[in-house]
C-alpha cells in the first residue's frame, strides 16, 4: 500500500511540474529585446543624472574639484573627524545641498524606470513581469539579455563616437 501511495505521490508532483512548466511561457526575442531596450534607455538616464552631480560638485568652488567633496563626505556624520577636517558651516550646506539632490534624484530615477516600464509602446507591465520573471529563473536567458544590453550599449558607443568624429572640423580639405 506504501508503495501505492508513494507512486501516486510521485507521479502527481511529476504531473504538477509539468503544468507549471506549460503555464509560463516561451519569452520571445522580441520581448527580450523590448525589456533590453529599456533597460539601455534606462541605463542612459541614470548616467546622465550622474553626469549631472558630478559637475555640480565639480563646478562648486567650495568642493575644490571635488576634492573638499570627498573629505567632507568621508566625515560626515562623526563630529570629531568634521572637526579635524575643519568643515565650515558654507561646505556642510553645500554637501548637504547635494545629498538633497541625490535623494530627489532617487524618486526621479524610479519614476522614469516605472513610466518606460508601464509605457506599452517601451514595453509594457505583462512583457516586463514575463521577462523578469523567466530571467529570474533561467540563468542562460539572463546571460543571453545581458549580452543584449552589453552589445547595444555598445552599438550606442561606437554610434556616438562616429557622430562626434564627423562633427570635429576639418582643415578645409
Amino acid at each position: 500500500m506504501k508503495k501505492v501511495l508513494l507512486f501516486g505521490a510521485f507521479f502527481a508532483c511529476f504531473a504538477m511540474s509539468g503544468f507549471a512548466q506549460e503555464a509560463t511561457e516561451e519569452v520571445t526575442t522580441e520581448e527580450l529585446t523590448k525589456f533590453a531596450n529599456m533597460e539601455v534607455e534606462f541605463d542612459e538616464f541614470r548616467i546622465s543624472l550622474t553626469e549631472k552631480m558630478k559637475s555640480m560638485i565639480q563646478d562648486n568652488e567650495i568642493f575644490q574639484g571635488g576634492a573638499r567633496y570627498n573629505e567632507i563626505k568621508a566625515a560626515w556624520g562623526d563630529e570629531a573627524k568634521m572637526t579635524e577636517a575643519e568643515i565650515t558651516d558654507e561646505e556642510k550646506a553645500a554637501y548637504e545641498e547635494v545629498q538633497a539632490f541625490l535623494d530627489s534624484q532617487q524618486d526621479v530615477m524610479r519614476e522614469y524606470k516605472t513610466d518606460l516600464i508601464m509605457n506599452d509602446s517601451i514595453l509594457g507591465a505583462s512583457i516586463y513581469n514575463k521577462v523578469n520573471g523567466a530571467v529570474k529563473e533561467d540563468p542562460a536567458l539572463k546571460e543571453k539579455l545581458d549580452t543584449m544590453i552589453a552589445e547595444m550599449k555598445a552599438k550606442q558607443e561606437a554610434e556616438k563616437e562616429d557622430a562626434e568624429d564627423t562633427e570635429k572640423p576639418t582643415d578645409g580639405k
